[in-house]
């Protein structure tokens, strides 16, 4: 399940490419129009800052903005950077785990095509994609 942490960081980032003049843009701002804590998005956009996401500027004119353009961000780096791997098995998402089962384990093709498809799902999605309004009849086959 993506956190908090994740879903928040993809807003931040949707909430720059918005707004983005190409000056740093407060965290006021972003916290009052992403309707979350300023404490909270404080840690957040740390991480952010210190994994090369977005740049970070305080004083006067301060504030954070993107490094790149939208396009050239994928939701996979920005969500792996805020949640760690996205494998669902602690032996696809850590290279120096060591498993006594790994060469008769039934389950790891299951695994490793599940990480395929979740991997190959979020890092071809871009930024840009989630720049778009919902389009709210959509979620109605999901019940929502």
């Amino acid at each position: 399940m993506i956190s908090t942490r994740g879903r928040y960081a993809l807003r931040v980032m949707i909430d720059l490419a918005e707004n983005n003049t190409g000056s740093y843009i407060p965290l006021k701002d972003i916290a009052a129009r992403q309707e979350i804590s300023k404490k909270y998005l404080e840690i957040i956009v740390h991480d952010m800052v210190a994994g090369g996401l977005i740049a970070g500027s305080s004083g006067k004119g301060g504030g954070y903005r993107l490094l790149r353009p939208a396009e050239d961000y994928s939701i996979g780096e920005i969500l792996e950077l805020m949640e760690g791997t996205l494998s669902p098995v602690a032996c696809l998402g850590n290279g120096n785990y060591a498993c006594s089962r790994r060469e008769n384990c039934r389950t790891l093709p299951l695994w490793i095509e599940y990480d395929k498809l979740v991997k190959d799902f979020f890092y071809s999605k871009k930024l840009t994609d989630l720049l778009a309004p919902p389009q709210p009849e959509s979620y109605y086959a999901y019940g929502i």
